[in-house]
């Protein structure tokens, strides 16, 4: 197996000539030049009205006046709650839930009820990366969540919004950061951030890079994990800024399997997060390997006018491989194990995974008047080009009786056979123009209007070379809402929008599995409220429903399109200073989720899986007045019921199991405090995740057929960082 790809040497030379540029400059780089054009920024809805969105026509907008729920962990955030993945991110938004987020595989999520997209949902500044693999927080700013946002701004999505990773730039002061952590069972950590500027203030840079040998809290899920990204800023002139960022990315860890139900109909009991399935002395580890480079040009054409010039690659190689707990090779179940807890053992691979996404754009973006209205217009083309090639899965049963048992070890013997070869597998062009006016009826009143124009041509083949599917449809999405504001510190807004779903992929072991059907609108009404209630304190709140094609199994072991999906729901938000002292935030979602017209007796009008009716997430901050050094902070996040509903037993195949998952709440605690070690400033961080150490089903998806995934025990973690 292929391990390891090699890092770009040109990502390393610049790096490295980066570096030692970064420290030979003097500290007289910390000041301030106006040639220095500010990165756009995203903060938050209950941060200053002077926040703005990084993304489509939104850059100019404060976000208190946004047609959209938009909710945004800054780089504090992440700091002071030790924040590594996108799945510690996202405990603090109500409206996201977990989609088959296995330990030592990728950060796969829903936004109110709709899996993203693996594909198209996954942004950095804007434009599409995948996230099949993990996704580095080293190297990001702040970490934006865009709850249904629509395809005139997003383009190809899901339906339920997207994630947008806002990478770090150059600081105007030196910025030199170490960062040491030790967690879970062991888990070592380190990091660095280097940033500056040179003397005369046109060339900036920041240096990222981290290591971690991991042990996860599931015995057994050991691996490692190297990171390297720089990003630098070129001023050519007061006028024009040129940004380039690239990053290089290596995982490996073994990955740890979900639980399937007994006998195809009971939720599995007696067991623990802890628990790893893939302990084989022949298990291997999936290992991923990402370069990513992006390209940004602005230019100031006049006081009124820019223009923005943008591109990124995103390339990952991966080696998949696990062994495989699945089916009661007995009863010849396939989406269930066996009543008493043995299951069939099977060696899962493929190597040499190679998906490829290149995305541009280019907006020209301006503000001017035609009599008493005011217009903020922009114009914008861009394109996507997508190629994945990757092999069948090898699927071999393990020698002897070929069983395992998830209460107790049972280690079986195989012999590995050479994967499947390589072959492009899908092959994807994506063209769109856009253009959005902004228009100022009055004071109080603005009309946001825009359109998207997308065309979409698409081949899938087998191994064999042969043709599955070929796609070329184009579509017009339009978008409208109106923004009222009564008074200058809050807003109301209500909008109509039309998205563009890219295409469901049909989950194994179905006919033509991993292949992509056909993209199709979607469409959402939403209305809105957001106040600043004083200078400290903010709330929002968004009603919406939205409406998809709605997509399944059948009994013939197709995945079709069949009815609508119905996702109505009701988010409320609030964050602010309570006290001098106390920072507190709350965000709580209640959602309903049902398919209808779908001919299915079963599913029409049922629950739709792994989707909660009620979730909520509450977290506070508290300086301690005689330890002002000293901060506190707690998270605790509830999750309602949710019904798992894993994809029909194919041996019968009239049979779709539903099953209902506990409610769950847990607890998070940490402290920070500040001090000097030997003149230098040093932050010291101490937290416990499920700091009770309950027991709770985080996932119940049906992805890969359906899966029950076990969330994290108890976890602590310590770090310390240093300041230079």
């Amino acid at each position: 197996m292929n391990n390891m790809m090699p890092a770009p040497s040109f990502s390393y030379s610049l790096l490295a000539l980066a570096i030692a540029q970064a420290f030979s400059f003097t500290a007289a780089q910390a000041q301030t030049s106006d040639d220095v054009l500010p990165a756009v920024t995203v903060v938050s809805d209950s941060a200053t009205s002077a926040g703005v969105a990084g993304i489509g026509s939104f850059s100019d907008t404060p976000l208190r006046e946004v047609p959209a729920s938009i909710s945004v962990i800054t780089h504090e955030q992440m700091q002071d709650r030790s924040i590594r993945s996108a799945t510690d991110a996202v405990k603090y938004d109500a409206s996201v839930q977990n989609s088959y987020n296995a330990v030592g595989l990728s950060d796969w999520f829903a936004i109110r009820g709709f899996v993203l997209d693996q594909g198209s949902s996954y942004r950095k500044d804007g434009m599409v990366i995948l996230a099949q693999s993990m996704i580095p927080m080293e190297n990001k700013e702040r970490f934006e969540i865009l709850k249904g946002v629509d395809g005139l701004q997003a383009g190809g999505a899901s339906a339920g919004g997207i994630l947008n990773y806002v990478v770090k730039r150059p600081t105007n002061q030196p910025l030199r950061s170490v960062t040491l952590e030790v967690s879970e069972r062991g888990t070592l950590y380190g990091a660095i951030d280097l940033g500056g500027r040179s003397d005369d203030k046109r060339f900036g840079y920041r240096i990222n890079a981290a290591a971690a040998d991991i042990k996860s809290y599931a015995q057994g899920s050991n691996g490692d994990r190297k990171f390297v990204s720089g990003a630098f800023d070129w001023r050519l002139s007061p006028k024009a800024l040129l940004q380039i960022d690239l990053d290089y990315h290596h995982k490996s860890q073994l990955t740890v399997p979900g639980f399937q139900l007994l006998g195809g109909t009971t939720i599995p009991t007696g067991v623990s997060g802890k628990t790893m399935l893939n302990n084989q002395s022949w298990s291997l580890p999936v290992t991923d390997d990402t370069n990513n480079m992006g390209i940004k040009f602005e230019y100031e054409l006049n006081d009124n006018w820019r223009t923005t010039l943008q591109a990124n690659k995103f390339e990952l190689r991966r080696d998949d491989a696990v062994a495989l707990a699945s089916g009661c090779p007995t009863t010849f179940i396939s989406s269930g194990y066996c009543a008493d807890g043995t299951f069939g053992l099977y060696d899962l691979r493929r190597d040499n995974d190679k998906r490829t996404v290149m995305t541009t754009q280019a907006m020209l973006q301006g503000k001017f008047n035609t009599g008493e209205f005011k217009h903020d217009l922009t114009l914008g083309v861009s394109t996507l080009n997508r190629r994945d090639n990757f092999a069948d899965y090898l699927f071999n049963r393990a020698d002897g009786d070929g069983l395992g048992s998830i209460y107790y070890p049972k280690f079986n013997t195989i012999t590995l056979a050479p994967t499947n070869p390589v072959s492009l597998r899908r092959k994807e062009e994506e063209r769109s123009i856009f253009a959005q006016d902004i228009l100022s009826l009055s004071e109080r009143l603005k009309l946001h209007a825009g359109l998207r124009y997308t065309q979409i041509e698409r081949d899938q083949f087998r191994a064999s070379g042969a043709l599955v599917r070929h796609t070329d449809k184009d579509f017009v999405l339009p978008s409208v809402a109106l923004v009222f504001k009564p008074k200058a510190n809050w807003s109301v807004y209500g909008s109509y929008s039309e998205g563009l779903e890219s295409g469901a992929e049909v989950p194994s072991p179905l006919n033509d599995a991993e292949t992509v059907l056909d993209p199709s609108k979607s469409k959402q009404i939403e209305i809105g409220v957001k106040a600043d209630l004083s200078a400290d304190l903010s709330v929002a709140a968004a009603l919406f429903q939205i409406k998809r094609n709605n997509d399944y199994a059948n009994s013939s072991f197709d995945y079709v399109v069949a009815g609508t999906a119905v996702h109505r729901g009701l988010e409320l938000s609030a964050q602010g200073r309570a006290t001098r002292n106390l920072m507190i935030g709350a965000s709580m979602t209640a959602l309903q989720a049902f398919a209808k017209n779908t001919g299915e007796p079963q599913i029409e009008g049922k629950r739709v899986g792994n989707v909660p009716a009620f979730k909520s997430a509450v977290y506070m901050d508290y300086t301690v007045p005689t330890m002002p050094a000293l901060k506190l902070n707690a998270t605790w996040v509830y999750s309602s019921s949710k019904i798992f509903a894993p994809t029909r037993d194919f041996a019968a195949p009239d049979v779709i199991v539903r099953k209902e998952v506990d409610a769950y709440h847990v607890l998070n605690v940490g402290a920070q405090y500040k001090t000097k070690v030997s003149n230098t400033a040093t932050t010291f961080r101490f937290g416990i995740d499920n700091v009770l150490d309950k027991f709770y089903w985080g996932d119940s998806s049906n992805a890969f057929g359906g899966y029950l995934i076990p969330g994290a025990p108890r976890v602590f973690k310590l770090s310390a960082q240093f300041d230079f």
